[in-house]
């Protein structure tokens, strides 16, 4: 019997990053002790926070809001919404709303929904439909929502008076980003790749990720440990090859290197202070539309809302 690392209880799983084995309790304790590290590694939480944890009902946002509960007695007078995204994809994202409502009325954490068709006068299906019958739909469908996601998330933050939005990317999502930032040559999205964005407009609520030192598979197994709700659906729309490109040359280096993802954290880390002389390019406006934060004249959300608007009247000149 393989002995737990640090109370010699039987172990359960295996970290190859750092040699331990661990039991169940002690795995858990470690986890939530590598989240808190990480908020006070960054300074990604104050005080007197009020905190929107975006909770799509997936595993990684569910562990976030428990651990974040969990944490909150160590930061006085945090408080934490829950606040939902509803982009309106059909046979998916109902599961994982239900999941979403369980876990934060289990931990008596205030939960809103808020749904694309309600903000932006369509549903998901709806765009990609439109623009598809157009031949409009040159991006991959995952460009397009993360475009009115990342709105959605803004809108909803300001609605609920945070200061503070966290986000549940964790260690093997950023790390593909990091190298999806340097294949694409895109240093502006490098600087904004990292543990925290801080308010760049006067419009945008900060974003933090608290997980973002932890790795996918420690996150399935702290959900399964804690009998979180694993919502198994597939995205209809999940295409990106590029990640998933990258997602299967990680996980592959990751077998002779298991501290890879690690040490692509820590050059990003120290590569982003030395960004400084490009924080500049960072500067937003205001859009002229809807008042959100944006590089341009025209967010991206409402030129992409503009183009679906002049299809639905037939103005669209082709």
């Amino acid at each position: 019997m393989t002995k737990c690392f640090y109370c010699r209880n039987q172990a359960v799983t295996f970290r190859p990053y750092s040699g331990e084995y661990l039991c169940k309790s002690c795995f858990l304790k470690s986890v939530e002790r590598k989240v808190q590290r990480t908020i006070n590694k960054y300074s990604l939480l104050e005080e007197t926070d009020i905190v929107a944890v975006a909770v799509s009902g997936g595993k990684d946002s569910l562990t976030l809001l428990t651990i974040l509960n969990k944490l909150e007695r160590h930061f006085h007078e945090t408080k934490l919404i829950a606040v939902t995204i509803d982009e309106g994809i059909k046979n998916y994202r109902e599961e994982s709303l239900k999941f979403a409502e369980s876990v934060a009325s289990k931990l008596k954490i205030p939960h809103k929904v808020y749904s694309f068709k309600k903000l932006f006068g369509y549903d998901f299906d709806e765009v990609i439909s439109i623009l598809r019958e157009h031949g409009l739909d040159e991006s991959s469908p995952c460009s397009y929502c993360g475009i009115l996601r990342r709105a959605a998330l803004n809108i909803a933050a300001k609605d609920v008076g945070a200061t503070k939005l966290a986000t549940a990317h964790n260690l093997d999502d950023e790390a593909q980003t990091v190298i999806m930032n340097f294949l694409r040559a895109d240093y502006i999205r490098a600087l904004r790749t990292g543990p925290r964005l801080e308010k760049i407009h006067a419009g945008f609520i900060p974003r933090v990720k608290p997980l973002i030192e932890i790795p996918e598979r420690e996150i399935i197994l702290y959900a399964y440990f804690s009998n979180l709700p694993l919502h198994t659906q597939t995205c209809p729309y999940a295409q990106d090859a590029f990640r998933n490109d990258v997602r299967a040359f990680l996980n592959k280096m990751e077998l002779t290197r298991p501290e890879v993802k690690y040490n692509i954290l820590r050059i990003n880390d120290r590569l982003r202070s030395v960004y400084t002389c490009l924080e500049r390019e960072l500067d937003l406006n205001t859009c002229i539309v809807c008042g959100e934060p944006t590089a341009q004249e025209l967010c991206k959300k409402c030129e992409l809302l503009k183009i679906l608007d002049e299809i639905r009247a037939g103005t669209r000149k082709t």
